[in-house]
């Protein structure tokens, strides 16, 4: 299924692979390209929105990492469309730094957050295939960016809202068709395509390509992998055929009821092969009807 040289996909990695301190290189790699700066991953933290789970196999990955400077990185990767996902967002920051203060300390103690979000679906309208949010207090009037004063030990200095107030950044992975010639297209290059090339400099892209490789994992591993592979093609294929579908309903608005019930029955069939599909993958009842929208019900009538 695989040549030699396949790279295992980044969502399966974050998951499984990443989370070994000895191939942090690779996450710190995409940080430190992302954020500008030399980032350094000092420990994974645990929470309960990063826990796996058998409900997540389509959705995000998280890792929750903390860096040298004590700040906080949260990493989702998201392959399935979710409609409030910006609200997601702000409520898995919010948690971490709520998570990560207690109660009776001193405000002084809150941590900065960067939220990295790694999305392989629409989420909306915008021509960059990257975004990076921070939180800015600029005067109404005046135009100037308000400074605040901060102690740090027994010094008094400026600092500006964006220095403390969490970051963003929204990775849109299907967005990117360039050819590759800078580290962040690189990165994009093996986000999206799963290549990395042989004579990569760009950080954590070279561990990437060594520690990484479809071959390197165990005969359990592998097959678990395909089987993660396989779910995806299917899920994409429920997607697509609800797109599809939608269109043509749209388009045949108006015409016969006996097209419409054409239109039906194909559906219908068109739902039981994908689910005897899932079902033959394994996929439980439950799982499956997540998917595919259908009540658990229907999905046991048609698996039976």
């Amino acid at each position: 299924m695989y040549e030699n040289n396949s790279i295992i996909r980044f969502d399966w990695a974050a998951k499984r692979i990443l989370r070994d301190k000895a191939n942090f290189g690779v996450l710190e790699g995409l940080l430190t390209v992302l954020i500008g700066e030399n980032i350094r991953i000092q420990q994974l933290l645990e929470s309960e929105s990063n826990q796996n789970s058998m409900d997540d196999k389509f959705n995000r990955v998280d890792i929750k990492a903390e860096n040298s400077k004590g700040e906080i990185i949260i990493v989702e990767i998201q392959l399935t469309r979710e409609i409030y996902y910006l609200e997601r967002i702000l409520f898995g920051v919010s948690k971490a730094i709520t998570e990560h203060i207690s109660l009776g300390n001193k405000y002084n103690q809150v941590k900065k957050v960067y939220s990295i979000n790694i999305l392989y679906f629409d989420l909306g309208k915008g021509g960059d295939y990257l975004y990076h949010g921070t939180t800015r207090f600029v005067g109404v009037h005046t135009g100037d960016e308000l400074q605040v004063n901060m102690k740090e030990g027994d010094l008094i200095r400026m600092r500006i809202p964006s220095e403390i107030f969490p970051e963003y950044y929204i990775i849109r992975v299907n967005e990117f068709n360039q050819v590759a010639t800078t580290p962040l297209e690189e990165w994009m290059e093996y986000l999206k395509n799963g290549i990395i090339r042989e004579d990569t400099s760009t950080p954590g892209l070279k561990e990437a390509r060594k520690k990484l490789q479809y071959l390197t994992m165990s005969k359990q591993e592998r097959a678990a992998y395909d089987e993660h592979i396989n779910a995806i093609m299917i899920q994409n294929d429920v997607l697509d055929t609800a797109k599809m579908e939608g269109r043509a309903e749209g388009r045949a608005e108006g015409r016969a009821e006996g097209r419409a019930e054409g239109r039906a029955e194909g559906r219908a069939e068109r739902n039981a092969e994908i689910v005897q599909a899932m079902s033959r993958q394994g996929f439980t009842v439950e799982t499956i009807a997540k998917i595919t929208g259908l009540s658990t019900v229907d999905v046991q009538s048609l698996v039976q």
